[in-house]
C-alpha cells in the first residue's frame, strides 16, 4: 500500500478479509475456487493478480467488482460493499473480449456508459478519451474497421468514461499477439500515470506484470489462494530498455520460481 507524504499508510481502496469462494458442481459436491484470500490495495496503486489458469484470478476480480459474492469473508471498496460502487457508476471494467457494439462508432461505444447510467453524454470527455487512447481520427470508425489492439483501446477508454475510482482489467490483452500486447502495455502504463486510477489487472504474463504493476499478488491454485506479494521497485516510466536490466531479470526469475514451486508441489506423489 502506498503511503501519504507524512509516511503514514493511506486507507485502503480495497480490503479483502478471509475471502472464500465455493461453487456447487454436483448436488452434494463443491469446488473451492478461493481460500482465505486477504489483501489491502491502496489508493492509486496498480496491482497485478498473477497466476496460472484456474487459480481464481478472474473470480477474485469479479468478487471485488460485486459481480460475485464471497461464500465467506468480506470485501470493502472505499469502506463500502462493492455493489455501492456499481450503483454510483464509480467502477470501470474491461475484459479480454472487448464487447463493443458492432453497429456503433468508436465515439458511440465510448459514450455508452453515459447512456446506461442515464447521464447526458459528455462529448468533451469522449473526445478526451479518444485522444488519451491514441485513436484521434477514428472517432467514426466501427469495430470491424479496427485492429484487435485498437478495439481494446476503445474498451479501455469506455471503462474510463465516467471517471471511475476503480479500474478492473481481466486479461484485456490476452488474445493479442506479443508485439501488439507489449505496445499496449506501455500505452496502459501511460494512461494509468495520467489518470491515477486505482487499478487491479488479472494476467498470467510475468513480463506484463513487471511492466505495469506497483505490486504483484502471486496466486496459486487448487485451491486458489495468495502465495505472496512482490513489490516491483523498477523505476517509471518503464520501457523496452527496462526489460534489459538486471533488476527486471531478477524480479522475473523470482516470480517464475514462485509459480513453478507451487505447480511442482501439486504434481509430487
Amino acid at each position: 500500500m502506498k503511503t501519504s507524504e507524512a509516511g503514514a499508510p493511506r486507507s485502503a481502496a480495497i480490503q479483502l478479509s478471509g475471502v472464500n469462494k465455493r461453487f456447487a458442481i454436483r448436488r452434494k459436491e463443491t469446488l473451492t475456487a478461493l481460500s482465505n484470500v486477504s489483501a489491502s490495495i491502496g489508493h492509486g496503486e496498480f496491482i497485478a493478480l498473477l497466476g496460472p489458469s484456474g487459480c481464481g484470478k478472474s473470480t477474485l476480480l469479479r468478487i471485488i467488482s460485486g459481480l460475485e459474492d464471497p461464500t465467506e469473508g468480506s470485501v470493502e471498496v472505499e469502506g463500502q460493499p462493492p455493489a455501492r460502487l456499481i450503483a454510483e457508476h464509480r467502477l470501470g471494467f474491461a475484459f479480454q473480449e472487448h464487447a463493443l457494439l458492432p453497429w456503433a462508432t468508436v465515439a458511440e461505444n465510448i459514450a455508452l456508459p453515459f447512456r446506461l447510467a442515464k447521464i447526458r453524454v459528455d462529448d468533451a470527455r469522449v473526445r478526451e478519451l479518444v485522444e488519451l487512447v491514441g485513436l484521434t481520427g477514428f472517432e467514426n470508425a466501427r469495430p470491424k474497421q479496427l485492429s484487435g489492439g485498437m478495439r481494446q483501446r476503445v474498451a479501455i477508454a469506455r471503462s474510463l468514461a465516467l471517471r471511475p475510482d476503480l479500474l478492473l482489467l481481466d486479461e484485456p490483452f490476452g488474445a493479442l499477439d506479443e508485439i501488439t500486447r507489449r505496445r499496449l502495455n506501455f500505452e496502459l502504463a501511460r494512461i494509468w500515470a495520467e489518470t491515477g486510477v486505482t487499478t487491479v489487472m488479472v494476467t498470467h504474463s510475468v513480463d506484463e506484470a513487471l511492466l505495469l504493476a506497483d505490486r504483484v499478488i502471486v496466486m496459486g491454485t487448487r485451491p486458489g489462494r495468495i502465495l505472496t506479494e512482490v513489490e516491483i521497485d523498477l523505476p517509471r516510466p518503464r520501457t523496452v530498455e527496462s526489460m534489459a536490466t538486471n533488476r527486471f531479470a531478477e524480479l522475473s526469475t523470482q516470480l517464475v520460481r514462485l509459480l513453478d514451486q507451487d505447480n511442482n508441489a501439486k504434481v509430487k506423489p
